[in-house]
Order: C-alpha cells, then structure tokens, then sequence
C-alpha cells in the first residue's frame, strides 16, 4: 500500500426531473444520453452537497474531520463567487482551523485537478467536487446540467493508488463558458468544432500514458451529455459501466469523479480517468486497486417540470419585504459549531446535555464549563408541525415558494452518555416518532450572504 485513496463518499438531491418531462414542456430534448437528472433541492447548493459527499468518504476510509490536514474543494458553481468556502466545508466536517485549505474552480476539469494535487501533498486530505451547473431553459448545456457531488479521503497506506497521469492543453474557446457575473453556462454550438474541441485533448492524453486503453474494465470519462464520451475513440463498453450522466445529469467539476467512485463501487480493479475542461484540454489517469464507497445517488422524488423551475426560482413570486428576524453576521458566526454540527454541551456537575452550551444547566441550575459534545446526526421527532402556504416568516418564504410547505420539530439526538433535544427545521413534511438524519442545507440568505446550518431529512 502507498498514498492514495482511502474513501470515497458519493451524493446527489432526491430530487429528479426525466428527459421526457423536457420534451412535453419543450417539444423537444437537447440532451441524448440523459434519461433523468439530479435536481438540487431549494435549500442545496454545490457547499450543501459537498458536507453530504465528505461525510461518506471520512465515515468509508474510517476517518475523522479532526485528523484532515487539508482540504480540496472542486466546482464551476460556488454559491459565491468570491469567498474561502472550505471555511464552511470544514466546519461542517470538524476539520481543524489550521489545515490547509485549496479551491480550484473555473473548469469543469477542477475535480480532477484537486485529486492529483492531493495525491502530491502529505498528510490526510480530504478532496471533494461537488457541482449543480445550469443554463437558459432552451439551451442543451441547460437540458443536460444535472447535480452531484464525490469525495477522496487521501492519506497513507490506501488501497487506491494513481501509477500514471498525462496533460494536454489544448486552447479551443468558447465550446462551455460562463460570462462574469452570469449564472446560466452557455456555448457557440459550432457543432464539429464543439466536438473536436473535446474529442482531440481526451485523446492525446490518453495516447500519453503509458498504458493500453483496452486494458481498462471501466473509464470515468467527463460527460458533458450522454453522447460525447462515445465520440472519444475510447472503449464504449468500459465507458458505459460506470457513467453518471444517464441518471445524474451532467455534474460538471463532479463528472469523472463521480464516475470514478461508481468504478470502485463496482469493484473494478484498474480505472482510467479522464477530466475535461473547455479552453483547457483533458487531464487522464491511470488508479489502480479498489477503496471502500459510501453512496447516495439515489432519487425517488419526481418533478414534473413546473415543479423543476420553481426548484430554480424560474417561477416564484418576489420576496416579502421586511419583517424578517435580523441575524447579523458576527453573531451567526459566534454560533457556527451549533449551527452546522449541533455542538452542545455537557454540565461538569450533573452531566446533563444541554444545547445551547451556554448560561445556567437546566436541570441542576448550576453556572458550569460545559464539556463540548457533538450529537450523533439520527434522531426521533417528540413534537412536530408544518408550516403551510403563506404561515413562512419571510426569511422563509423564497424556500416555501420554490420547495412548498416544510415542518419544524423537537428532535431528541443522541449525545455522549445522553441526549438533546433541540428545535429544527423538517425537509418536507413531518409525525411524531419518526427517525430523521440532520443534513447540511442552506437556511436562508440575508446581506447576500448564504446562512447555512443544519435541517433534518425524514429517513
């Protein structure tokens, strides 16, 4: 064994909206190879998304948050455009203030970057791509864009290792792009261009390796569609078993990672992986060896596609103005270990868990140092309500226009030797007893600025 990959996690939103749900809305489908999509949820984004996958690759390759050294994160979709996101990522993860942090961004060939530059350094590295790209509603970039995200635990001693890499820069503009201040990627459609522009860097990186393609089980090809991998000269039957895009969508810096795990997951013993990115060429890899996956990629909840644009905020009404519950930054920020971990604490007099950790213990009233304690993510709902059309504060009430009605519950986690019960938000709706897991989810955003915490997800 020698520095590679350890674990893997995978995640993609429930949510999905089919090939035909387009064709009924649009009369057409400019996106082949794609049968249904991963649709972001209101409350997700590629930093939501990205908790979700680096959860499952530290709970895989048996690590912890604490013991990371650095962190990677990949994606062409940062919720914003500037700002150290692996700040949040982190402190979701319990990752320590001084590790490293990298951001690589820009190309859709970011998660394969970040992997490689994580395989070079030492320590344990935590490297995720996480990605939910869109277009303007009739554009092809915009039938194909779809949602995911995949993380690599890389430390020492892992069971997955890179034995060859090869590069090629090949400067073709203007086949994927997204203007500055622009949300939506477009293209010039330019057709043989378009494909050349993909087809030609992915062979002359593969051709640099020193390696048969036909020795290759499975190749994690970047799928910008369904049909352009296939293009590549490549072998169709390796790139088959283990593409994402029929049923996720085009993840974007995600792609070939993503496809990558499914290989491992699929217990093939040697991978080729190829990352490309418009303007920039294609970057191929050689893995060899399998590492444990934790995954959920699945997506049982169907969005006709009215449904799908109000996920997008296509077709919401505007925000209420005023009367919002004012949180100023510098005092969301003093909470942040409660707000993305559930950090409480535990009384030094009677050990009683008690959340906030702050002030009196509740039950024996004493003034006390509290011992941090962060709650496992299950727990069981003891009270419960929905809050239904028009009852959102107006925080809320872009959420509840685009995702509908949504619950709040006292939910009783389990917490050291104890439990805490504490107040949360419900995705969806909400009864007595039931189990839910708390997920990272965006809660609003106030000054422009997304405030993220933790809501809980019926299980």
């Amino acid at each position: 064994m020698s520095r590679g990959i350890a674990g893997v996690g995978a995640y993609a939103p429930e949510n999905r909206v089919s090939a035909e749900a387009f064709s009924d809305a649009w009369g057409r489908f400019d996106a082949p190879g794609v049968e249904t999509k991963a649709v972001p949820d209101a409350d997700e984004d590629a930093l939501t998304m990205a908790v979700e996958a680096g959860r499952r690759a530290l709970s895989a390759g048996d690590g912890a948050g604490v013991d990371v050294d650095r962190v990677h994160f990949a994606t062409t979709t940062p919720p914003l455009a500037e700002e150290d996101l692996t700040a949040r990522i982190g402190s979701y993860l319990h990752v320590p203030a001084d590790a490293d942090r990298r951001t690589y961004t820009g190309s859709t060939r970011a998660g394969v970057d970040a992997l490689l530059d994580a395989v070079d350094a030492d320590g344990s590295t935590l490297v995720i791509a996480s990605d939910c790209p869109e277009g303007e509603p009739d554009d092809s970039r915009e039938h194909a864009a779809g949602a995911g995200s995949v993380a690599f635990l890389v430390s020492e001693g892992a069971p997955t290792t890179i034995t060859d890499r090869a590069s090629q820069t090949d400067v073709r503009p203007g086949t994927r792009f997204r203007s500055h201040g622009d949300a939506d990627v477009t293209g010039l459609d330019t057709g043989t261009y378009d494909r050349a522009a993909f087809t030609e860097p992915v062979s002359a990186a593969v051709d640099a390796l020193d390696a048969d393609v036909d020795e290759f089980d499975a190749i994690a090809l970047q799928a910008p569609d369904g049909k352009l991998p296939y293009r590549a000269a490549l072998d169709n039957e390796a790139i088959a078993a283990v593409e994402t895009v029929s049923s996720l969508g085009d993840t974007a810096a995600a792609s070939a990672p993503l496809s990558l795990a499914a290989a491992f997951e699929a217990d093939h013993g040697r991978t080729l992986a190829v990352g490309w990115g418009s303007g920039a060429g294609a970057t191929a890899l050689v893995v060899e060896g399998t590492a444990p996956v934790e995954a959920s990629l699945d997506g049982d909840s169907k969005l006709d596609y009215p449904a799908y644009l109000r996920r997008r905020g296509d077709i919401v009404g505007e925000k209420p103005d005023g009367g919002a519950a004012h949180v100023p930054v510098p005092t969301w920020r003093r909470a942040a270990a409660q707000r993305h971990r559930h950090e409480s604490g535990m009384c030094s007099a009677c050990g009683a868990v008690v959340f906030p950790p702050e002030g009196a213990c509740p039950e024996c009233l004493e003034l006390v140092e509290f011992e941090p304690v962060t709650p496992e993510l299950t727990g069981t709902i003891d009270a419960a309500t929905t809050i239904g059309q028009g009852g959102a504060p107006p925080e809320f009430a872009d959420q509840q226009a685009k995702q509908g009605a949504f619950g709040v519950a006292i939910v009783r986690f389990p917490a050291g030797d104890g439990e805490v019960s504490l107040p949360i938000q419900v995705v969806g709706g909400t009864s007595v007893g039931e189990t839910v897991r708390a997920v990272p989810r965006r809660i609003y955003v106030e000054e422009d600025v997304p405030r993220y915490g933790l809501k809980a997800l019926p299980q």
